[in-house]
């Protein structure tokens, strides 16, 4: 477990809470970092990830920090963005989403060079995912600041895509945007009965990063699925990451 960071945001400084570590059992080949839904914090989902079939992959779980939230009409809660709905439509809050992108690009900035490294989540922490995936596929975080690292999975459950009215635009400002934006893998899982953020609004959102060239990905929807997870959908997170990282060519 290491230390907290800390951002500020609208002259407000905010705490990001415990980060929760689960090493590789075996030989270390890839870091990811799993971000938990509003509300919760990283220790719940260290535990779920620590018992996926996946031996060469360390989890890093951090926690976000507890911030007044416009959905819950300002009641604070552990929360990686500011949000009023969960939706490809909402209003965005850029500032947050960016100060969390950054943030879990600094936890994964001293990883060793020969590790691959990605993002997942689930519905909040899947949205900040797939925000952190838009910058480094434009190779830049909103306020232009340069986007450090290299990514080599993303994966987002229950979750939507926040900014999808500008992502076209940024990653067709490049060839080079657009190439990373093409061969970075996503998968994208969502309940058909999911009542926080609607099926509709997952499957939006893959549309949108498809159209914005982020042509290498897979979406899955599960039938009668809600705003949580199940064993299938781990299954196929733990079959995917096996495949898109190569770590099924390990023995250890």
């Amino acid at each position: 477990m290491s230390s907290s960071g800390t951002y500020c945001a609208r002259g407000v400084r905010r705490e990001y809470g415990r980060t929760y570590v689960v090493r590789p059992k075996g030989r270390h080949l890839a870091t990811i970092v799993w971000l938990h839904g509003i509300g919760d914090n990283g220790n719940s989902w260290s535990q779920v990830l620590g018992n996926l079939p996946l031996d060469n992959v360390k989890w890093i779980c951090p926690t976000a920090p507890t911030r007044p939230v416009a959905a819950f009409g300002g009641f604070p809660c552990t929360a990686w963005f500011d949000v009023e709905e969960t939706s490809v439509d909402g209003p965005d809050d850029v500032q947050g989403l960016d100060a969390s992108a950054a943030h879990i690009a600094n936890l994964l900035s001293s990883e060793p060079s020969d590790v691959r490294l990605g993002i997942g989540g689930f519905s909040m922490g899947a949205a900040t995912a797939l925000h952190s995936a838009a910058c480094y596929g434009h190779g830049r975080f909103s306020n232009g600041v340069a986007y450090p690292i290299t990514l080599s999975a993303i994966i987002g459950l229950s979750g939507w895509l926040p900014c999808s009215r500008t992502l076209r635009t940024k990653i067709e400002s490049s060839q080079t945007a657009f190439r990373r934006a093409a061969a970075l893998p996503i998968m994208l899982g969502h309940g058909r009965g999911d009542e926080v953020v609607t099926y509709r609004n997952g499957e939006r959102s893959a549309e949108f990063l498809r159209n914005s060239g982020f042509s290498y990905l897979n979406f899955k929807a599960y039938n009668g699925l809600g705003h949580h997870t199940i064993p299938e959908e781990m299954d196929d997170v733990s079959k995917w990451l096996r495949a898109r990282l190569g770590l099924d060519r390990s023995c250890g």
